[in-house]
């Protein structure tokens, strides 16, 4: 038989005799007989590795693959979006692509300035009216090799991205100032690039002023992890001034190095996948999107689903707002003929045709739907079984405190639980109370946020709960340990979890001498139940947490008063109702496992 007529086929890792002959369609007799001429003993149940059923395939003329594992949900997160888009890819054809990296850090420490530096200096020279037109994503060039840039800083698009199940860069530069250090907000967007798996490049900005102390920044720095490669560690710190444009070839430069390092590939032929970096409605042009190539060359004329949004694109612009005909990978484009506005983070890929393209957006549509109906958290409660299950290898935890003095005790105590089963991952430990870009985070790294002595407004909780994120608050740590070990071992009982229900604002004051002070109030959200238990907010801090004791409107003793209607509450215990105050009204429900 020719070499070319050699039949093919993909195997496991590791595969019973019985499974291999199964698999290539022969005899396990005739499989132990060839084993045993190679000198290898085996029975029918016995198990053998790849290169072993190898060898067994080439004396029968059938040419063995090693066959790529598919990946579940849950370790989705473990490896980088492109390197999964890219698996079926002939690995003759892969190329070095541009890097993608986007810019991270605390507010005001020159995120957005360093950007445009990098962006006037490599893009727009010899331009005299610079960048006219906004993309979301630009590409710059140094030294032979091409950068992306994602124009949109700020770890809350990044992470948006990233819930939505796009990688939002392949690197991620954090802007860390001089002179400011290390802030809450450069510890957040450090737990978001860590989560993602991405790796990081510092940008030491604003080394140009008087106040700058570089090397205080950089022991700051190496205390949470990040060790400069001038002190032996990995990670590669680069002094700037994005306003002096001091530095901005180094940091150029530690990209690309960065970039070798990770072996960012791509298949230019091969098929056409990428992610929207953003889109919005114009009106001379209608729906525009900005779409980034990961994989393979976008054309005009091209059918594409993006996401919930599909069409054939009529025409495409460039970062410059240059028509072009074409793109290939890690190439920003905006693109016109899509029949309505995806969302950041969307895939796209390219179709046979405008019918398959509405085709796969249809059933895109009907598994979102049926996702939302069976979306499932991971709980406390069921974080036992589903280890068992082989679906969780490690227990996310966002941990949020109300001061240092507790936030320290509770990160140490949960390091010293025993680990052996499952890692305890703390993804962003810090004070204060849950944030949306908390609940964007938990639901991107499918984690738990944990809080102690905090709250959560309204209108986080709602969020909170269309993302599928559980948030658990407690009052004694020992008890927030004590859960979480227990969860751990499989022994937690059902969570108490509280429901809020509405909130009502203080409008007026009443004193009775048999009853004490009754806070009359107008519902803003919601409805306020009789049998609830209410919070008293003031100025965003609860200044008392007891039971509703009475609910009146119009003199008549209810149930409930629904948004919009006043009413008269009166809570046990409390009489120092202040005009302004916000009266949240919640309930503690029953949560089974699932």
């Amino acid at each position: 038989m020719s070499e070319d007529c050699l039949k093919e086929i993909k195997l496991p890792t590791t595969l019973t005799v019985r499974d291999l002959a199964r698999k290539i369609e022969t005899s396990p007799i005739d499989i132990i007989k060839i084993l045993m001429s190679n000198g290898v003993m085996a029975n029918i149940n016995q198990m053998i590795d790849f290169d072993t059923a190898a060898v067994v395939c080439a004396e029968l003329e059938i040419e063995a693959s090693l066959e790529i594992p598919e990946v579940s949900e849950e370790e989705m997160g473990e490896i980088p979006l492109w390197r999964r888009l890219i698996e079926d890819e002939d690995p003759k054809k892969l190329v070095v692509r541009p890097p993608v990296v986007t810019l991270l850090g605390h507010v005001d420490h020159g995120k957005t300035t360093l950007l445009d530096a990098i962006r006037h200096e490599n893009v727009a020279s010899g331009e005299s009216g610079g960048i006219t037109q906004h993309t979301g994503a630009y590409q710059v060039e140094h030294k032979d090799h091409k950068i992306t840039f994602l124009d949109t800083p700020g770890h809350a698009a990044f992470t948006a991205m990233r819930a939505r199940g796009a990688q939002g860069a392949d690197i991620v530069v954090l802007v860390v100032a001089a002179n400011d250090g290390v802030m809450p907000q450069t510890r957040e967007a450090i737990a978001h690039a860590r989560a993602a798996r991405v790796p990081m490049v510092v940008a030491l900005n604003k080394i140009d002023l008087d106040d700058a102390n570089p090397e205080l920044v950089k022991k700051q720095l190496a205390d949470i992890g990040l060790v400069s490669d001038e002190w032996d560690g990995d990670t590669l710190i680069v002094p700037v001034s994005a306003k002096k444009k001091i530095g901005v070839e180094d940091l150029l430069e530690a990209i690309i190095l960065v970039a070798e390092d990770n072996d960012i590939l791509a298949n230019p032929s091969g098929k056409v996948i990428g992610s929207v970096i953003e889109s919005q409605v114009e009106r001379t042009r209608g729906i525009v999107a900005t779409l980034l190539v990961q994989n393979g060359t976008l054309k005009t004329g091209d059918a594409i689903a993006a996401g919930m949004a599909s069409g054939r694109i009529r025409a495409m612009f460039n970062f410059r707002g240059e028509k072009v005909e074409s793109t290939g990978p890690s190439m920003p484009v905006q693109v016109l003929g899509l029949s309505n506005v995806p969302q950041a983070g969307d895939f796209f890929q390219v179709c046979n045709s405008e019918r398959e393209a509405r085709a796969i957006v249809n059933e895109r549509k009907s598994k979102a739907e049926r996702q939302k109906v069976a979306k499932k958290q991971v709980t406390l409660e069921n974080i036992f079984s589903r280890v068992k299950d082989g679906k969780v290898h490690e227990l996310h935890v966002i941990i949020k405190a109300d001061v240092q003095g507790s936030l320290e005790p509770i990160v140490s105590s949960l390091n010293e639980i025993d680990q052996s089963e499952i890692k305890i991952n703390i993804l962003h430990a810090e004070t204060g109370n849950v944030s949306e870009n908390d609940i964007m985070l938990a639901s991107a790294s499918k984690a738990i946020i944990i809080g102690f002595n905090i709250q959560a407004s309204a209108a986080v909780q709602k969020l909170a709960e269309s993302e599928g994120v559980l948030i658990r608050k407690y009052d004694i740590i020992y008890r927030l340990i004590e859960d979480i070990e227990k969860a751990l071992k499989g022994m937690l009982k059902p969570e108490e979890q509280e429901k809020t229900t509405g909130r009502a604002e203080v409008l007026a004051l009443f004193s009775s001498s048999k009853v004490g002070t009754i806070a009359g109030c107008k519902v803003i959200q919601g409805e306020i139940q009789r049998n609830g238990k209410m919070r008293v907010i003031r100025n965003e801090e609860m200044v008392y947490d007891g039971e509703v004791a009475s609910l009146r409107r119009e003199k008549e003793n209810v149930r409930e008063v629904r948004e919009g209607f006043e009413c008269g509450i009166r809570i046990k215990g409390f009489n120092d109702f202040q005009v302004g105050d916000i009266l949240e009204c919640y309930l503690i429900e029953e949560v089974a496992a699932q």
